[in-house]
């Protein structure tokens, strides 16, 4: 496998990381075990299988060559051992206590940018796996198939033969030229209306103490468990999609979370970064992040839920009718037009201004339908978790496996040492929207 350079915003996002604010993603499954012994018999498993898989061989390094100077490679390290990546711990009976102090610690830039921690269960009968991924090695999607990548094979149904496409001549498409060159020249006025978007949205808007604080540099990581049938019942009920309910869920839950903890929830309307995938369906490449997002105000300080619903289903629907290349939640798009010697010179500058962007990450990451597996032994939770942007104590990441949606919760330890109540505030506000639309 040769090297290639990292896409613009890889390279961003492997120049914003500090030690305080790693910038990597985290997902923490949890499994049955068959045995006591699962858990070892995991960690060989993963070490085994991660050998045979190329994205997980990949390092970066950096560039000083002409014409890519300041940027950075993604390419086979050539003294790859995966022992060096996955680790088993001693048995624990708080996987999130674990995860949390693991999530804080950067991942060694000088080797392929990943590790996997196997977690055995005090009481022999489960283990969990806390995998991280550089966020410049691969975003939500990328990592969910270099996870799957070294777990169990799974059996998908058999796919529809597609049309075979008539062949490509030699020449390129007229159309298709003309379509780029119309789309390269409006990449500047692109980007002037996302900054002024951005400028704008920062007018007039209050957060929170609770979300916004210098960073310590510590982590705690929470999950919370949400029956699927429940967020259909609202969802049928009110209309919009799931999405727009896990969204309102998180305004409702930090509602409050603010008023238990007095900060109070009055006039407070935080803006919240929404990121929107932009690769195609059924592929998770080329390698890297292909991403964009939408930005919105979270009706914290609306006290009646279904309000809430309707003011995020609307905002949802007008970020969708702009697309997510428009708006100031595409952002992420304005790397593009940054040379790679700008990105390392201004990496902390941009890790800096991400607090005057955004307040808090809520991000969806697409899992299988199907159950995965390790060695035999069944993933029964899965809960994504985001990296921290400087200056913010919280992110959440949700998921939606088999029946179940599972949000994960990463917060500054020190910022946020009531991250359990968020969490319970989570399931509450679903019930409360239950209860509202049976009213």
């Amino acid at each position: 496998m040769n090297s290639d350079l990292l896409a613009p915003l890889d390279l961003a996002f492997w120049n914003i990381e500090s030690p305080e604010h790693p910038m990597h993603l985290g997902a923490l499954g949890v499994f049955s075990a068959c045995s006591p012994a699962a858990g070892a018999h995991a960690a060989d498993l993963l070490a085994a299988r991660a050998a045979a898989v190329p994205g997980l061989r990949m390092r970066i390094r950096d560039v000083w060559q002409p014409l890519a100077f300041g940027g950075a490679t993604r390419e086979p390290a050539p003294d790859f051992d995966p022992l060096d990546h996955v680790r088993l711990h001693a048995p624990t009976a708080d996987f999130h206590a674990v995860a949390g102090r693991l999530m804080e610690r950067p991942l060694e830039r000088g080797r392929p940018p990943w590790e996997a921690h196997v977690l055995p269960g005090e009481d022999g009968c489960s283990f969990a796996v806390l995998f991280k991924f550089h966020h410049a090695l691969a975003d939500g999607l990328r990592a969910l198939t270099l996870a799957a990548a070294i777990l169990d094979p799974m059996d998908l149904p058999a796919r529809k033969p597609r049309p075979e496409e008539p062949a490509k001549g030699f020449f390129p498409d007229v159309r298709k030229l003309r379509g780029f060159i119309k789309d390269t020249v409006s990449d500047v006025g692109r980007a002037l209306d996302i900054g002024a978007s951005v400028a704008l949205s920062t007018v007039g808007v209050r957060s929170s103490s609770a979300l916004t604080s210098e960073p310590s540099g510590t982590r705690r990581t929470a999950g919370v468990v949400v029956d699927l049938d429940d967020v259909h019942r609202v969802r049928k009920a009110q209309g919009g999609t799931v999405n727009d309910v896990l969204i309102a869920v998180v305004a409702g839950a930090l509602r409050r979370w603010l008023d238990e903890r007095g900060d109070g929830s009055e006039g407070v309307a935080p803006r919240a970064l929404i990121p929107v995938s932009r690769r195609r369906p059924r592929t998770a490449h080329p390698q890297g992040n292909r991403l964009s997002g939408y930005l919105m105000r979270l009706p914290v300080d609306d006290p009646d839920p279904l309000a809430r619903l309707q003011t995020v289903r609307t905002a949802m629907d007008r970020n969708k009718d702009a697309g997510p290349n428009r708006g100031a939640g595409a952002v992420a798009l304005l790397a593009d037009h940054v040379p790679a010697l700008g990105h390392r010179l201004g990496g902390p500058l941009v890790s800096q201004a991400a607090r005057l962007w955004f307040d808090i990450l809520v991000t969806s990451v697409p899992l299988p339908g199907i159950g995965l597996k390790l060695g035999g032994n069944v993933v029964t939770e899965v809960f994504p978790f985001a990296p921290l942007a400087r200056g913010q104590s919280l992110a959440v990441a949700v998921s939606t496996y088999r029946g179940q949606v599972h949000y994960g919760l990463v917060a500054d330890a020190e910022a946020v040492p009531d991250l359990d109540v968020l969490a319970k505030a989570i399931t509450a506000e679903v019930e409360t929207l239950i209860t509202a639309c049976e009213a």
